[in-house]
């Protein structure tokens, strides 16, 4: 059983620590949420079924996830340090891509959460279901609410100024 958590890491790495990473908002928190999550894996007993492994990966990391949150480990501080430490190009991708970030901060946890597995980290309606332990015809409502909520974000806002940069020109002034 061992060989096969194993393997599902070394496939899903990649994916898993992208998933980490917009979780957590930051490389290092990621890393900490994925090396969690790998070690829980490894003592734990996989799923019987080979195709439902990946979608157990992503539950435990996310369930990691939210243990910490809710123990406070994960700040939106460390989130906005991670974004200043990180170098921007201001082009047409880049604007496009701080705006949906920000309309995406702006959802509900249960929309963000499911537009971040099936759209971004790219599982399917049943996979996502299994992660967040609701059935498929919710997470499929879910997505197409989300979606709609997403679009009116980012059509009725602006790209706004992050944080830090606001207290950096406070401080320059």
């Amino acid at each position: 059983m061992r060989i096969i958590v194993e393997r599902a890491l070394r496939q899903n790495w990649e994916r898993l620590f992208s998933y980490a990473l917009r979780l957590s908002g930051s490389r290092d928190g990621a890393a900490d949420l994925l090396q969690s999550c790998a070690t829980k894996a490894l003592a734990a007993a996989p799923p019987e079924e080979d195709e439902r492994v990946r979608a157990w990966l992503f539950a435990i990391l996310r369930n990691i996830w939210i243990d910490e949150h809710r123990r406070g480990e994960v700040s939106a501080v460390a989130a906005e340090e991670a974004l200043e430490d990180e170098q921007w190009r201001h082009d047409d991708r880049m604007i496009a891509v701080i705006t949906v970030r920000q309309a995406l901060e702006r959802l509900a946890q249960p929309y963000r959460e499911v537009i971040e597995l099936v759209d971004l980290a790219g599982f399917r309606y049943g996979e996502a279901a299994d992660i967040l332990g609701v059935p498929a015809g919710t997470v499929m409502s879910r997505l197409s609410r989300a979606r709609l909520l997403l679009l009116n974000a980012i059509e009725g806002g602006t790209v706004r100024p992050f944080a830090a940069r606001q207290r950096k020109r406070a401080n320059d002034q």
